[in-house]
């Protein structure tokens, strides 16, 4: 719990950290929210890893579980894309979203956990870890859109004012918007079919056509037709940052609404 604790307060710094670095644009203010971002995601992977070493199982047990593990592939996302594209700036979006997935996983019920081998499948714990970390990439093109389309929006009405002085040029934002794409989508298909593959060693069958699953692929091709539409038909700029949002928003349903409104597999061996 204490550890718990000291995640969400190193995420908080870190939160405080990049919007510091927003307003007065001081390289130190960012440098300290990443150290802060990248200190809290090896506690948050300290906590995972003694989750794991004490049920003996992965945790992805219950919403509490399931939110924690979203909430470190999402911080891991952002230092990998930060270190590789030093989009600074987004920091402003990733770091205070980990805090409030933290925030909410931390105040969820701690169910018990049973212990079930299950859960200690190679198949079941890779299709799960590459699935949130490109859903990770996933929601990382959703802020780079959201950045876009401020930043057009304050072109566009020759309005240069404060964020446009603070946001990177519309081409380092695409450019970044569509590698999180392209890293989401592929760690998404690998995902899948590891799952496939899951599936045909639990049920029998690749397709079960499961609402998580049926969601799951409705996403991918999602995704698939906005990667043919930039190759093939151009799109770039706002189309693609547009297009990034709603896939976003489909992919928060896949996670979600389907857990709590329809009922398939993936329920029966998790609590929420």
């Amino acid at each position: 719990m204490e550890l718990i604790i000291i995640t969400v307060v190193l995420y908080m710094l870190s939160t405080a950290g990049y919007l510091a670095y927003l307003f007065f644009q001081k390289n130190y203010l960012h440098e300290a929210g990443c150290c802060l971002l990248a200190v809290g995601f090896c506690c948050h992977s300290a906590i995972i890893a003694y989750g794991f070493a004490k049920a003996g199982t992965f945790p992805v047990h219950n919403l509490h579980e399931t939110l924690s593990l979203a909430g470190w592939a999402l911080s891991g996302a952002f230092l990998a894309f930060q270190y590789q594209f030093n989009l600074r700036i987004l920091g402003i979006y990733a770091a205070p979203l980990a805090t409030v997935i933290m925030i909410v996983s931390s105040r969820l019920p701690k169910e018990p956990v049973l212990a079930k081998t299950v859960f200690n499948n190679f198949w079941l714990i890779f299709h799960v870890i590459v699935i949130f970390m490109g859903e990770a990439a996933f929601a990382l093109a959703c802020g780079v859109g959201f950045l876009y389309l401020i930043q057009e929006s304050s072109i566009k009405s020759k309005n240069h004012g404060f964020f446009f002085r603070r946001l990177p040029s519309l081409e380092l934002l695409d450019s970044t918007g569509y590698a999180c794409i392209i890293s989401g989508f592929a760690l998404l298909t690998l995902g899948l079919i590891s799952g496939f593959l899951y599936a045909k060693l639990i049920w029998g069958k690749l397709w079960t056509w499961d609402p998580k699953e049926v969601w799951s692929g409705i996403t991918w091709m999602l995704y698939a037709a906005l990667i043919h539409g930039r190759l093939a038909l151009g799109w770039r700029g706002r189309k693609a940052a547009i297009v990034s949002v709603i896939g976003f928003t489909v992919l928060l349903f896949t996670f979600f609404g389907v857990n709590f409104l329809l009922k398939g597999h993936h329920g029966e061996f998790t609590k929420w």
